[in-house]
């Protein structure tokens, strides 16, 4: 299958160019992004072509993943969609509620198939560990996503206008809600509270009657890294396993579940476009519970 990157900054270069490279099955064609002269030097590191407009690098692709600002991502998704093009999406998919819905009927009137990267889904341990707990009935749950991704010296995501305007509650927040939703169920009701910096404490009433929290920050102190996610309730106590997989080798892993999607069928993986649909919907509550 091939796939053309529309992107051209760090984690393009350093996660999706190297995974769309070396999966069995995928050739990656060629790259577009904005800036023409990055596009032209990841394009030759990877040893493919550097197209010159969004437009003719969709023409020479069966499906685009895209590693570009949310809100760069979802007009343009619409448009690859458009075009019969399959889709590998960053998280979040947008960062308004009209441009994820627009971007699901997109998808679903070219009925081509989605998948929107949420690494700890494609990771194994993780991944093992949410099957399992999924089938268990919880009162509650406590997630951290803290990390210096913004703050750490010579971070490559310093420069990212989107974090920095944004913040932690759309950078690492979809990661939380992509584990809390599926395992405790649809959102009713959010409250939230800023902390200092981007820190953000969120807290989440579920259609099961559970409740969750989330602490969320990538203003971390330098050096500083936490991410868990730990689940109680009448079965006991549970903490989701760190995994050893790195994000290429879990990129590769849902690049491969695309292409199997394309070409076998089936039902679409839970991180679907609609689903990065559901968790823009429940970040734009918080949002706005944090504005109130």
């Amino acid at each position: 299958m091939r796939f053309g990157l529309v992107g051209t900054g760090h984690w393009a270069a350093t996660a999706h160019a190297p995974a769309l490279s070396s999966t069995p099955g995928v050739k990656l064609v060629g790259v577009w992004g904005r800036n023409r002269d990055a596009a032209a030097a990841l394009a030759a590191r990877s040893r493919v072509v550097a197209f010159p407009d969004f437009d003719s690098l969709v023409q020479a692709c069966d499906a685009v993943a895209f590693s570009v600002p949310p809100d760069v991502q979802a007009p343009l998704a619409q448009r690859a969609a458009a075009a019969g093009r399959h889709l590998l999406l960053e998280k979040p998919v947008a960062l308004t509620v009209a441009d994820a819905d627009a971007l699901v009927d997109a998808v679903d009137r070219a009925g081509v198939r989605s998948l929107v990267f949420l690494k700890c889904h494609f990771q194994p341990e993780p991944r093992h560990w949410l099957t399992t707990v999924s089938r268990t009935r919880w009162t509650a749950a406590s997630a951290r996503w803290i990390t210096s991704a913004l703050s750490r010296p010579g971070s490559p995501y310093a420069g990212s206008r989107w974090r920095q305007r944004h913040g932690a509650l759309w950078d690492v927040g979809p990661h939380a809600l992509s584990l809390l939703l599926p395992i405790l169920g649809p959102v009713t009701a959010v409250t939230a509270l800023r902390g200092q910096g981007d820190l953000v404490h969120v807290l989440i009433a579920h259609e099961t009657g559970a409740t969750s929290s989330a602490t969320l920050t990538i203003q971390a102190p330098a050096g500083f890294d936490l991410i868990d996610l730990t689940l109680w309730g009448a079965a006991g106590a549970t903490t989701m396993p760190v995994s050893r997989v790195g994000s290429v080798a879990a990129l590769s892993a849902a690049v491969r579940r695309l292409v199997e999607e394309v070409e076998a069928g089936g039902p679409s993986h839970l991180c679907d476009v609609r689903f990065g649909a559901q968790v823009t919907s429940v970040l734009s509550r918080v949002e706005a519970a944090l504005a109130a």
